[in-house]
């Protein structure tokens, strides 16, 4: 059965999410997560993709971004980062195999609240309630490495 194609809405902001395959932490070492994010940052300069927030944690990723205006930016930023992230850790580890599991998954932010709640889920990831705002195991760029608290919010 063919993949149901992607939707392109122009201008929209987008929360996608990437997980390794079988939910494996292949993304458990502080290096990998960092060329992730390297990878990231080469894509916006190749493509123009702009970044909102991140999340990179031990088993998948989250990502808040525009489009820039372009129906292939999103795309080609997105294979670029995951096809080298995989690269080079299968070479590192001497591995063949998926590294990521299936597609990414995209959802259009559908309003001022819903912005909000995707920032707030992001930064929130990996805190555990009782220990916020401690970040302990992923790289984030959001509301808790700024030092604003969820309850300043309020």
């Amino acid at each position: 059965m063919a993949r149901a194609k992607r939707y392109y809405l122009p201008g929209h902001v987008w929360h996608l999410t990437h997980r390794c395959h079988k939910k494996e932490f292949l993304l458990k070492f502080a290096r990998d997560r960092r060329r992730w994010l390297q990878w990231l940052f080469e894509a916006k300069k190749r493509y123009g993709i702009s970044i909102l927030n991140y999340m990179v944690t031990s088993n998948h990723i989250h990502l808040l971004v525009v489009d820039g205006g372009g129906r292939n930016v999103i795309p080609k930023s997105i294979q670029l980062v995951v096809g080298r992230i995989a690269q080079e850790y299968n070479q590192r580890k001497n591995r063949n195999g998926a590294f990521w599991e299936d597609r990414y998954h995209a959802t259009a932010v559908s309003s001022d609240r819903h912005l909000i709640q995707c920032i707030v889920y992001i930064d929130l990831n990996m805190c555990v309630p009782a220990l916020l705002p401690i970040h302990q195991n992923g790289i984030s760029a959001g509301i808790m490495n700024s030092g604003i608290l969820v309850k300043d919010m309020h």
